[in-house]
């Protein structure tokens, strides 16, 4: 099934896009929520007429990500977790705990914007990239301790 896209959609295509999807993704997920239209030749034609809004929305979106990731840059993360023997985390952290903390400290980010390439299992420093919007990567200090005994 062909739609249209309203808004921009991670994996799938920008705002004012004409794709082709499954017609279960695109009649239980992207029409019901009004991320996208069905690619109708009537709708064709009054999205050319919303791409001028989509541009704009666009750049203030572009914009704020540009702000929040200048922001993000400064913000330091500590996760502190039980270990065992040679450092080695019980658990580990994931990008669920990632969004957790930032929510602790003001930022509400969707987990699925925290790229981490695997779960952290031992202690230490790390660099934690967030994609804020299209070619908008912040990066988080990030640093995981050992939770202090009882």
């Amino acid at each position: 099934m062909e739609v249209i896209l309203r808004e921009t959609i991670d994996n799938l295509g920008r705002a004012g896009q004409v794709v082709k999807v499954a017609d279960g993704y695109a009649r239980n997920y992207l029409l019901p929520k009004k991320l996208a239209y069905l690619a109708t030749p009537g709708n064709l034609k009054v999205i050319e007429f919303e791409k001028q809004s989509l541009l704009r929305k666009d750049a203030k979106q572009q914009g704020d990500a540009e702000n929040l990731k200048q922001i993000l840059g400064s913000v330091e993360l500590i996760i502190r977790r039980k270990v065992g023997e040679q450092n080695a985390l019980y658990g580990s952290v994931t990008n669920a705990d990632v969004a957790e903390e930032l929510e602790k400290k003001g930022f509400q980010i969707e987990k699925r914007k925290i790229h981490m390439d695997d779960h952290i299992k031992t202690l230490g420093e790390f660099s934690i990239p967030i994609r804020l919007f299209k070619d908008v990567t912040a990066h988080v200090k990030l640093k995981v301790e050992a939770e202090p005994e009882a």
